[in-house]
C-alpha cells in the first residue's frame, strides 16, 4: 500500500468525525510518513511503522470528546416535520425504554466496579492480617510463647502470600475493566458518528 492509499483509507475510516479533526489527523500521518521517507525508509516500511488504519481510527475516536462528536452529528442532521411529530407521539414509549436501558447498563457497570472494589478490600484484609499476625507473633515470642508465636507468624506469611496474589489479580481486573470502559465509550461514540454511505 502506498502513502496515498493509506491516507485515503484513513480518511474513509475517520468519516463522520468533525472535519477539522479529520484534516488534522490526515496531515499528521502524512507528515510522519514523509519524515520516515526522508530518513531513507521505503514507503511500505514507513506506512507499516505508522500502524494500522483500524488502530488509528480507534485511537482518534477515543481521544475526541463525546460532546464534540454529538455536536457534529446534530449539526448535520435536520429533522423533517413528520419525523418531529413521530418523535413526540412515540416519546412515551421510546423515552421510557431508553431510560430503562440506560438504568440497566449503569447498574451492570456499577455492579462490575463493586466486584472490583470488593476484591481490593480482600487484598487489604490479607495485607492487614499479615501485618497483624507478624506483630502478634513477635509479641507472643517476646512473652515466651515461642511455638504459638511461630504459628502466628507463619499464618501471617501465608496471608502475605495470598495478599500478593490478590494484588496482582486485582490490578489485572481493574486494568481489564478500564480497557472495557474505554471500548464501550468508543462504541457509544461510534453510534453518533455518521458513516459514509456506500
Amino acid at each position: 500500500m502506498n502513502k496515498q492509499e493509506f491516507l485515503e483509507l484513513l480518511r474513509k475510516g475517520l468519516y463522520g468525525l468533525p472535519q477539522e479533526d479529520v484534516e488534522e489527523r490526515i496531515a499528521f500521518y502524512a507528515e510522519i510518513i514523509d519524515d520516515r521517507l526522508e530518513e531513507g525508509i521505503s514507503e511500505t516500511e514507513a506506512i507499516a511503522a505508522v500502524g494500522s488504519v483500524e488502530e488509528i481510527v480507534f485511537q482518534t475516536v477515543s481521544e475526541i470528546p463525546f460532546a464534540k462528536i454529538a455536536k457534529e452529528r446534530i449539526k448535520t442532521k435536520r429533522l423533517k416535520a413528520w419525523e418531529i411529530v413521530l418523535l413526540v407521539l412515540g416519546s412515551p414509549i421510546w423515552l421510557s425504554l431508553s431510560i430503562a436501558a440506560v438504568a440497566v447498563i449503569l447498574a451492570l457497570y456499577v455492579s462490575l466496579w463493586s466486584v472490583i472494589i470488593s476484591l481490593w478490600a480482600v487484598f487489604v484484609s490479607f495485607a492487614a492480617c499479615a501485618l497483624g499476625c507478624v506483630v502478634g507473633g513477635a509479641v507472643l515470642i517476646y512473652k515466651g510463647d515461642i511455638y504459638a508465636g511461630i504459628a502466628v507468624i507463619s499464618a501471617g506469611i501465608i496471608c502475605a502470600g495470598f495478599g500478593i496474589f490478590m494484588f496482582y489479580g486485582c490490578k489485572l481486573a481493574s486494568k481489564g475493566v478500564l480497557i472495557l470502559t474505554k471500548k464501550i465509550a468508543v462504541c457509544i461514540k461510534n453510534c453518533f458518528i455518521k458513516k459514509e454511505e456506500a
